[in-house]
């Protein structure tokens, strides 16, 4: 077969194609001349419509493809949770009360965390989320992966997903896999939707407007536009705590039932616009250009503070007597030398010993009416909640000019040359809180900070097929990539995290929930690596292609390593083929997990305290066992089959993970009284306010296996055109060496929170003026987890959850429809501790005021409707 360039592509011929049968990089797109027209007629692996087959059976290795008509059916406007039901061996979680991870919710591909998933947009690398997963459902624990939510399903053609390790093709975070977030490049035509729902119970209520615009640039270029607005109502699925319901009956004034909300974050002014550009510059040159604005408001609940036992804020002996400051005014030298506050020795100790401490006499006469001493509950009387939210700005910009060369010595050769920038803002502010410290003047807003990551990344691609005199040409490709990455943290306002009078009387520091990033904390982190790759993929025979990538790759922090990939494909029938692969692998540490420090609170054996997350080189972690951040090392391999004939089409996939060294944050370590001396001798400041420390490390080792299995039929029925489709994940995760740093609890959820079966069963249905979505959804048991403590942990049972949605074509233009998730509110688990554990740690199923477990796998809001309308032109 002859290949040609065309004018916007350049033609390599199907299954030479680089890295896997398809070309993310953006080098190629597979064209085949016709013998009867001028023009050549594109011909992809697999087009984007629900007609379709998902994955690409010419491939040697698993690859699916969402396309742009499937995802607009899902009636989801998360990418992430329209990847979810699309791709079975991806899981997603809801986030409450999980301080980051609520702003950037992480996704686990075949069982890894999110930043073992590589994502590319138009065949270039995304960059990473400012945001870092401190509190990350087990697995994502520390995980800094890409922000895909920003993504509109609008602006895209079509989503790729690379079910196989390809570290050796993309270098760091392809271990799991990759996805590539093909944009629309249609040069005319658009459409504007507008959709509107709410959950069965009532709130949540989200609306939501995009739009997409295509354009010719010139006679030979094209300029796509897309614009997303959306904004959501917060959901509350909580009953009210124990605790709080006592204070209620005690008269308290002012206790919100409920107390502390378990639920989504409000979201609001979700702004995204993306735009998309191609030029045919001639002389077989094509010039592109992409990239976005997307910013968003999230504010989501925290723990509810209790006004009679809350740590470093209302007692500091759990309940036993009330923290009273000292506020006598003294001369200059005294303990707080003259700022007005006192030695603390002034002031009476009241021992609380009824539900409402502020309405005993020795309250009253100590506290209330001596304004020389002071306790919170003047000012919090019924205790307070914490309200944690962000403002996300991310932006990115790609140039790059691609083609073939037509002269000299690299003549015949395919050309991409590209630069990217890529920078992700989180701006932290959280509000109804206090900074105990500065007692009565405490502010009850603040802004503790903010994380940015910014990345620049170029490349030089070369692609060219050689006449080996094998069955058809070889395609070699290689390339060069540089790469730099900075994390800044930037310090909040000093509110946020000074130490104020009262911190020697035993009051909290900072922002309680969230302190502020002190200056000593604030700064620039970078890194740089470069890489050099080659790929090649031969047709040794008719029935047999055999393919190979090297890939050297050298960090300026902690040196080289250097990556292969083997992958075969063998044709047995003209209906049947065999694939397989074998990869090594590596993730590097981000500069974001090697440098980052912060506070947060947790509850540890159900009580609130303040964790501090430090840099692993800092004094604290290495005393407790930390060391300097090294790689993570994978081998996997991949065996698979394909069958397709006729309408049908099936794949069935084994893989197996190995990861080395896996990075994540250790689990929380109690600094004990010796601690505390040595580090105290050693000159590290403000220990005594610590009372647990984490950081992360290479502390254990996981091997992964599963098996990815994808039937597709297609058929005219019910006087109509039918697609059905069948998926299915089984997935196992074996913790097989790890040590006391990351501990038997950790070990528990990285094995078992997922479950570990899922799968899907989709119908589409299209007549001539109505069409019909249905998907149901299973997911297989895993292990409730509520609030990180191993206390509420219980096996939770298998459900299935169903999607549909209906569809009126009013006119060739408008569209209208109405759908539902989960449409017969298939409940999450609930929350059912084993009666040990409420007797060994005095719990019940609802101490902290959550109805279900939130490690649900499908969420735990409920169903969902909303009425949609769409105007195409």
């Amino acid at each position: 077969m002859k290949m040609q360039y065309n004018s916007l592509h350049i033609a390599i011929k199907l299954g030479l194609t680089l890295s896997a049968g398809l070309l993310f990089s953006g080098l190629a797109v597979a064209v085949e001349e016709t013998e009867t027209a001028d023009k050549n007629i594109e011909k992809i692996a697999v087009i984007g419509s629900r007609a379709a087959p998902r994955s690409i059976g010419e491939s040697p290795v698993p690859i699916d493809i969402i396309g742009g008509d499937e995802m607009g059916k899902t009636g989801n406007t998360d990418m992430l949770e329209i990847l979810k039901g699309s791709v079975p061996s991806l899981n997603v979680h809801q986030n409450p009360i999980s301080d980051a991870a609520s702003l950037v919710r992480p996704a686990n591909l075949r069982g890894l965390p999110a930043d073992s998933t590589l994502i590319l947009v138009n065949g270039k690398r995304r960059h990473k989320a400012s945001v870092i997963a401190f509190l990350g459902g087990g697995i994502n624990d520390g995980a800094q992966g890409s922000d895909i939510s920003v993504i509109p399903s609008i602006a895209l053609k079509q989503v790729e997903v690379l079910r196989d390790g390809a570290a050796a093709q993309y270098g760091s975070d392809a271990i799991a896999g990759v996805m590539n977030f093909v944009l629309d490049d249609s040069a005319d035509g658009g459409s504007l939707v507008v959709r509107h729902g709410e959950y069965f119970d009532g709130d949540g209520t989200a609306t939501e407007v995009s739009g997409n615009v295509g354009m010719p640039l010139t006679r030979d270029g094209f300029v796509n536009l897309s614009f997303q607005y959306k904004n959501a109502d917060a959901t509350s699925r909580s009953v009210q705590r124990p605790d709080a319901a006592a204070f209620i009956s005690a008269g308290v004034p002012g206790v919100a039932d409920p107390a502390q909300v378990w639920g989504s974050p409000e979201i609001e002014d979700d702004i995204t616009l993306f735009g998309n550009v191609g030029l045919d510059l001639g002389n077989d040159k094509e010039f592109y250009m992409f990239g976005n604005y997307s910013e968003r408001d999230v504010r989501g609940g925290f723990y509810y503070r209790n006004p009679h036992t809350r740590g470093t804020v209302f007692s500091n002996d759990d309940g036993a007597t009330l923290l009273v400051g000292d506020l006598t005014p003294g001369p200059v030298g005294q303990i707080n030398d003259g700022l007005g506050m006192g030695d603390g020795i002034d002031c009476p100790i009241i021992p609380i010993t009824t539900g409402d401490v502020t309405s005993q006499q020795n309250y009253i006469d100590g506290i209330a009416n001596n304004p020389n001493c002071f306790a919170f509950n003047e000012m919090l009387p019924a205790g307070f909640t914490p309200n944690f939210g962000g403002n996300i700005t991310d932006t990115s910009l790609a140039i790059g000019v691609k083609g073939e060369i037509t002269d000299g010595f690299l003549e015949g050769v395919y050309f991409d040359l590209s630069g990217i920038v890529g920078r992700n803002e989180s701006q932290y502010f959280i509000f109804d809180t206090i900074n105990a410290s500065l007692g009565p003047d405490t502010p009850r807003d603040f802004n503790p900070g903010k994380y940015i990551q910014l990345e620049k990344t170029f490349n030089l691609d070369l692609v060219r097929s050689l006449d080996m005199n094998l069955y058809d040409d070889i395609n070699l490709a290689g390339g060069l990539e540089w790469h730099e990455e900075t994390f800044e943290v930037v310090a909040g306002d000093v509110a946020s995290f000074t130490p104020g009078p009262l911190t020697s009387q035993g009051f909290g520091i900072g922002s309680n929930g969230f302190p502020g990033f002190q200056p000593a904390a604030a700064g620039v982190s970078s890194r740089r690596n470069y890489a050099v790759y080659i790929d090649v993929e031969a047709p040794v025979s008719e029935t047999f292609l055999l393919g190979g990538a090297v890939r050297f790759e050298d960090y300026d922090s902690f040196g080289s390593t250097t990556n292969y990939k083997l992958l075969a494909q063998l044709n047995v029938t003209d209906d049947l083929s065999f694939r397989g692969s074998f990869s090594t692998g590596f993730r590097a540490p981000t500069v974001g997990q090697a440098n980052v420090s912060n506070v947060q609170t947790n509850l540890s054996g159900g009580v609130l305290v303040d964790s501090a997350l430090l840099p692993p080189t800092n004094p604290i972690s290495l005393q407790l066992g930390g060391s300097e951040l090294q790689p993570e090392e994978s081998e996997s391999y991949t065996l698979g089959a394909v069958y397709e004939s006729g309408d049908f089409f099936l794949t069935v996939d084994y893989y197996n993970i190995e990861v080395e060294d896996r990075i994540s944050q250790s689990e929380k370590k109690t600094l004990s009284d010796a601690d505390k001396a040595s580090l105290k001798a050693a000159g590290v400041p403000n220990v005594d306010s610590l009372q647990q420390v984490s950081f992360f490390t290479n502390d254990f080792d996981t091997t992964t296996e599963g098996v990815d299995l994808v039937v597709n039929y297609t058929a005219e029925l019910f006087s109509g055109d039918s697609t059905f489709s069948l998926a299915y994940n089984w997935n196992e995760t074996d913790v097989t060496q790890f040590s006391a740093i990351t501990g038997d609890f950790k070990v528990s959820r990285l094995e078992n929170d997922l479950p570990n079966h899922r799968g899907t069963l989709t119908w589409a249905q299209e007549w001539e003026s109505v069409a019909m979505f249905t998907r149901a959804n299973y997911y297989g048991k895993y292990q409730g987890v509520h609030v990180d403590w191993d206390a509420t942990a219980n096996n939770a049972d298998a459900a299935v959850t169903v999607d549909a949605e209906i569809s009126y074509f009013v006119t060739d233009s408008i569209t209208l429809s109405l759908g539902a998730q989960n449409v017969f509110d298939q409940e999450a688990e609930k929350i059912n501790i084993p009666e040990a554990n409420k007797q060994e740690f005095g719990i019940s199923n609802n101490s902290w005021g959550g109805k279900y477990y939130e490690t649900s796998p499908f969420g735990f809001n409920g169903g969902f409707y909303y009425v949609k309308a769409t105007y195409n032109f």
